[in-house]
């Protein structure tokens, strides 16, 4: 029986073979001078690029679940700071999208699911006592809007990324694409 892997590895081997890479190739650097954080939603891979008017090689895109910044020293920082300080960008832009799987989050409903999925009872109690907040740590926002204003206002005051950055927080629309700008605007001041 062929695997999910199997088919991706026939289809990047003839990907390779006809030079098909050849309208992505670009450097690490973003031509636009920019770093997007967005939702990992399926519906963004492609929209979210051309609603933005964004082609390969023009931006840093970083995506996770509801394009959340919840800790100020976390992968998501480093990653903006490394596309800020190492790869050149100027602007940061949150966006994030109506009808996003961590508005309500349920994180019981999460734990119940790891359970069914096997993750032993006793691994809540451990980490629990470990003083990890799981429920915390599991939990989205009310509504999109507040989490692109977390995230953005996390962001520009964050001490280690420079006086004036520009970050912005948008809204965009999963099935028009339409974009909606919630706040605009610059970092903490020198």
């Amino acid at each position: 029986m062929e695997t999910r892997l199997d088919e991706i590895l026939r289809h990047n081997e003839r990907f390779v073979k006809n030079g098909e890479y050849e309208p992505y190739r670009t450097d690490r650097f973003p031509d636009k001078k920019m770093a997007v954080l967005t939702c990992m939603d399926t519906r963004l891979i492609d929209l979210l690029p051309r609603a933005m008017n964004l082609k390969n090689g023009d931006a840093k895109i970083i995506r996770n679940a509801g394009a959340i910044v919840y800790q100020p020293f976390g992968n998501v920082m480093r990653s903006l700071m490394v596309a800020v300080y190492e790869l050149g960008a100027e602007e940061i832009f949150v966006v994030g999208h109506h009808d996003c799987g961590m508005t309500g989050l349920d994180a019981e409903r999460l734990f119940r699911r790891m359970k069914e999925r096997g993750v032993a009872p006793g691994v809540f109690d451990t980490l629990k006592h470990a003083g990890i907040d799981l429920g915390r740590w599991l939990t989205g926002f009310d509504s999109v809007r507040e989490g692109v204003e977390r995230s953005v206002s996390l962001i520009r005051n964050h001490p280690l990324l420079p006086p004036g950055l520009p970050v912005h927080g948008l809204i965009i629309d999963p099935v028009t694409g339409r974009l909606e700008v919630v706040t605009e605007g610059y970092g903490k001041t020198a």
